[in-house]
């Protein structure tokens, strides 16, 4: 069934009737070619689900729904992830974005890190961010997400690790010494509300950048005795936490 997210959170009850206006709205009437009778499901921003059918269409872009019933959507994690990654070349930072949500994280901030092979200038990430957001709702809506996660815009590596540093979780990936396995962090903390989880770009940190992270009390974390591509790297640990604390 077709699934759009509408902002705001006032509660609708059964047989209420609401607008979807806009690109979604075009998106029905003339993508999908919805007419009124047909049915789709539309979330809002505290996480119901409600099954609606279309009520009216007065206009290209704007479409009546009535609700034919609501429940709180259990599509979510149970905890708040936020992905911290380096801005990486090409491609891979949407393949990041779209697997990320589809394995249930929050947040998705961009980091800028010394080894970052990737330069944006600041003039460049309203522009960038923009691009990126409309990548996390299109993944939200096809996996079956109850809320469209957030795209912030680039973060210094200092700023990152600070804020992670603050979260029950907070996951230091990295390959050199001095790290103890995920597991080991998953298994002693047996119930999370918010998890950090900070990849480095395709060369890796810097030992001042994961000594910085340490002094500010990040969980340095091995992943494996192989080395994962800094793409791969995120969806490994995020399926990791939902097979612990969701699964």
């Amino acid at each position: 069934m077709p699934r759009f997210f509408i902002t705001g959170s006032d509660a609708f009850r059964e047989n209420d009737t609401f607008p979807i206006v806009g690109e979604d709205a075009l998106h029905i009437t003339r993508s999908l070619r919805m007419r009124p009778g047909e049915k789709l499901t539309v979330c809002d921003e505290g996480g119901v689900e409600y099954d609606t059918e279309i009520y009216d269409i007065t206009g290209a872009e704007n479409v009546v729904v009535k609700v034919l019933s609501a429940k709180k959507s259990e599509n979510e994690p149970p905890y708040k992830c936020t992905v911290y990654q380096a801005l990486v070349k090409g491609d891979r930072f949407d393949t990041v974005l779209q697997k990320s949500v589809e394995l249930g994280a929050a947040e998705i901030v961009p980091v800028i890190t010394s080894r970052c092979m990737v330069k944006l200038e600041p003039k460049d990430y309203a522009r960038k961010t923009e691009r990126w957001q409309k990548i996390v709702s299109e993944a939200a809506k096809q996996c079956g997400r109850a809320r469209i996660p957030v795209v912030r815009e680039p973060m210094p590596f200092e700023s990152a690790v600070e804020e992670s540093a603050g979260t029950t979780l907070p996951l230091f990936c990295y390959e050199g010494e001095g790290t103890l396995p995920l597991s080991r962090y998953t298994s002693e903390v047996r119930e999370i509300e918010s998890a950090a989880v900070m990849i480095g770009p395709e060369g890796g940190y810097s030992s001042e950048e994961a000594l910085y992270a340490k002094k500010h009390g990040m969980l340095m974390t091995g992943l494996g005795r192989r080395i994962l591509r800094t793409e791969t790297a995120p969806l490994f640990v995020l399926s990791c936490l939902s097979l612990t604390y969701e699964l």
